[in-house]
């Protein structure tokens, strides 16, 4: 223990000198606890006093030690004349022991003192055997057992109180969390909704931007202006909704932003037609059964893995076919899509691979799973997400 650790606190101080004045005022008026003693002069009564009150000093910073040293000037208090303040002072460091001592100080020193109580009290009926006798019990009880329960009552009203606190500080600091990893969850998904409805647009620009640069004729230049304008206004559409989305996300504009299933022909058609500079073609294979509902979360993740599938076969794909694949069978809706996989002769759009990180995302925030990777000569992206309503909401 530090020598600051062991600096007398202040109301300790003041407890201290009072204590000690106290008793040094009684004794010069002759007022003693003990009756007449022969053995010793009546000045010895102060030794106990003064030593008991240099233990109030301690009685925070070393609740033990005081106890052992008070104990042992009470009972050579009962040797000399007495003073009423040394026993006041024992009474206060027997509860200050409970109080900011140990945790097991604290429990033991109540039964402890409880049980000195009643075998003083036992022992003087028994040894006196007269009424009497139970003013000396008493007065062990009043002296040891009443400040001990009395420090471990505020002892325990303490220990719930920060007990409580901490709860409250833990709940606080876990709702704060809580908040944090929404707030995250929600950035995370507005970053691949944005990454997803505009990245498509944006590469066909790239790409037929690019080759309006490299390609001297005023027919191709044509060609890829249009199809520049095309996705600009496609790309403008998809940024206004997503906006309305975020402006006011319960005013009914959601079904007309989160797109289906249904409009995979459209997707893959655009798609056709912003990669035929590149030697692309692509092709749908819907295999779901007719009038099957899917819940909105999968079938938006799936629109979003073909759409971006799509993106990245316009930036990376070789000549060839994309094959587009969408099936549902045992309770799972799968998607899959092919794209030849080399080095193409025309532009190409520079990737940042978060298109495949978001569609790892989408696929297992729904519990399912996803690969994407070259097999061969193709390029496969396969996911498999849960169709049943039941699997989504829990």
């Amino acid at each position: 223990m530090t020598h600051t650790s062991l600096r007398p606190h202040r109301d300790d101080v003041l407890l201290a000198v009072i204590s000690v004045s106290a008793g040094l005022l009684l004794w010069s008026f002759g007022v003693h606890s003990n009756g007449a003693r022969d053995v010793l002069p009546a000045w010895a009564a102060l030794v106990p006093l003064v030593v008991l009150g240099a233990m109030e000093l301690l009685r925070r910073t070393a609740p033990r030690a005081t106890l052992i040293v008070g104990t042992a000037g009470m009972i050579a208090d009962t040797f000399t004349v007495g003073n009423l303040a040394t026993l006041l002072i024992f009474t206060d460091l027997v509860y200050a022991a409970v109080v900011y001592g140990s945790p097991a100080m604290a429990r033991r020193l109540p039964i402890g003192t409880g049980l000195l109580t009643v075998a003083v009290t036992i022992g003087s009926v028994t040894w006196l055997r007269t009424p009497q006798a139970l003013l000396l019990g008493l007065i062990t009880g009043v002296v040891t057992f009443g400040p001990a329960l009395t420090g471990a009552t505020l002892r325990n009203h303490r220990e719930a109180a920060e007990a409580a606190r901490l709860r409250a500080e833990q709940t606080a600091l876990l709702a704060e969390m809580d908040r944090t990893q929404a707030v995250m969850a929600e950035r995370a998904r507005m970053a691949r909704e944005l990454h997803d409805m505009v990245a498509n647009h944006l590469s066909a620009i790239a790409i037929h931007s690019t080759a309006a640069l490299s390609i001297d004729s005023p027919a191709t230049s044509r060609e890829a202006l249009g199809v520049i304008r095309e996705n600009s206004v496609q790309g403008l559409a998809e940024m206004r909704r997503l906006i309305g989305l975020l402006r006011d996300a319960g005013a009914g504009q959601g079904a007309d932003a989160v797109p289906t299933l249904d409009g995979l022909d459209a997707l893959v058609e655009q798609a056709r037609t912003n990669g035929s500079g590149s030697g692309l073609d692509f092709v749908l294979e819907d295999l779901r059964p007719p009038g099957a509902a899917l819940p909105t979360p999968v079938e938006l993740a799936a629109y979003r893995i073909v759409q971006e599938s799509l993106t990245n076969a316009l930036k990376h794909a070789a000549p060839g076919t994309v094959r587009v694949r969408v099936a549902r069978a045992a309770g799972l809706l799968t998607v899959g899509v092919d794209s030849p996989y080399g080095d193409g002769p025309g532009p190409r759009a520079p990737g940042s691979g978060a298109g495949l990180v978001g569609m790892r995302e989408r696929a297992e925030l729904l519990g399912g799973d996803f690969t994407a990777g070259a097999v061969g000569t193709v390029w496969r992206v396969r996911a498999s997400l849960p169709a049943e309503e039941k699997v989504v909401a829990g």
